[in-house]
């Protein structure tokens, strides 16, 4: 976290329901002053649904929402010390890019002289002086957004609520404008609450993650923690890929798996205790079934650029490995693991529901079967996401 650890938010048991169904359930979360916190999670998670309780669009049906220690759940979104950035920009296509950005101030009554040096300082902010009278209808995707963006600040928000901003722009953009966001945060020295699915955009660019799924803060922590301590199944799945297993630990720094005993950091847990072990596909080393801890035959390799992905039956789990060495499917090797790769979480509501890469091997036939249950239809974004 950075910057003053003074909380600007809070929210106190906040819950919404959306025809008669909760979209969020007793939220509970604290806002920093200067902090870059992302709401991470996917479609119908509740994190739009929270960004928009926080900038007013929304009024929550149970719970409170404190800016700097005081209620405002009944105060409208212009009179809160906030500014939002939509996915659709919403810029006014009759204005080129200066009066967009001046609107704002207009409406205020600010003297010309002074949304002209306003204005000024917003360009170079977001890296479009020269573009003042630009039509915004001829900029690029990332160029509007950086309009959208300076359009926001000028206002001194307290807070800037973005939500899913990047999600137009194509890829190369998308990480070039990640740096850009996160600069331009450190440079206001304000508060940023990002909206996104995207755990790449949430860990490279995040002070503070909040993993959000139906309706529920599941995990709150730095990056790092988010992905190296996930505190269940459903967040090692979705942050980054993870090979999640069953296993029993037996003692403290030993967990059993498959029937074998590893050796792991984690202790605290009763003596026999079923848990969740996640470990991830990097930190998995390939050699021979001599110096192997497990033993399995290659059914998919992938070629993925940096790295190999490969696909290995272990007694019929489906181990993903990420690795730099070439090995061929029906090869049959071991699988070597450090006590530190080894990530022990309790059991949860997720267990059992992620981890398995059988989708790699013959049982994706039985997945695409008609009788197969189908894909749920995805939550309108805008409502309850």
């Amino acid at each position: 976290m950075t910057g003053s650890e003074s909380c600007i938010i809070s929210l106190r048991g906040i819950t919404k329901y959306y025809n008669g169904e909760a979209v969020l359930r007793g939220i509970n979360l604290d806002i920093h002053d200067k902090e870059f916190i992302t709401l991470l999670g996917p479609s119908g998670c509740g994190k739009t649904t929270t960004l928009r309780i926080i900038g007013g669009f929304v009024t929550p049906d149970e719970g409170d929402v404190y800016f700097n220690g005081k209620r405002v759940n009944d105060v409208p979104p212009y009179k809160r010390p906030v500014n939002t950035v939509f996915q659709k920009y919403a810029l006014f296509p009759h204005l080129n890019v200066y009066d967009n950005i001046a609107f704002g101030p207009r409406l205020r009554k600010m003297p010309e002289s002074e949304i002209s040096r306003r204005v000024k300082e917003m360009l170079e902010l977001v890296n479009l002086r020269g573009f003042e009278r630009r039509s915004v209808n001829l900029l690029s995707g990332g160029q509007q957004q950086r309009v959208a963006i300076a359009r926001a600040l000028i206002n001194d928000p307290k807070v800037l609520l973005l939500d899913e901003p990047l999600g137009a722009l194509d890829l190369k953009l998308r990480k070039d404008m990640q740096v850009e966001l996160k600069r331009i945060q450190q440079q206001m020295s304000i508060t940023f609450i990002y909206v996104t699915h995207d755990q790449e955009e949430a860990l490279s660019m995040s002070d503070t993650v909040v993993v959000m799924d139906m309706g529920e803060i599941q995990q709150i922590g730095t990056p790092e923690e988010i992905y190296n301590e996930p505190v269940n199944a459903f967040v090692a799945d979705f942050i980054g890929e993870s090979n999640i297993l069953d296993g029993i630990m037996v003692d403290d720094l030993d967990v059993v798996m498959f029937g074998r005993h590893f050796k792991c950091l984690d202790k605290g847990f009763a003596k026999n205790e079923p848990v969740d072990v996640v470990v991830r596909p990097e930190d998995i080393d390939i050699v021979s079934v001599e110096e192997g801890m497990l033993s399995g035959v290659v059914t998919n390799v992938t070629f993925k650029g940096l790295h190999y992905e490969i696909i290995i039956d272990i007694e019929g789990f489906k181990w993903m490995v990420q690795t730099t060495d070439y090995w061929p499917v029906a090869a049959v090797v071991g699988i070597k693991i450090d006590p530190d790769a080894i990530h022990v979480m309790k059991k949860s509501k997720y267990s059992g529901a992620f981890g398995d890469y059988s989708s790699f091997s013959d049982e994706h036939e039985k997945l695409s079967e008609p009788d197969a249950k189908p894909e749920q239809p995805p939550a309108e974004e805008e409502i309850v996401d």
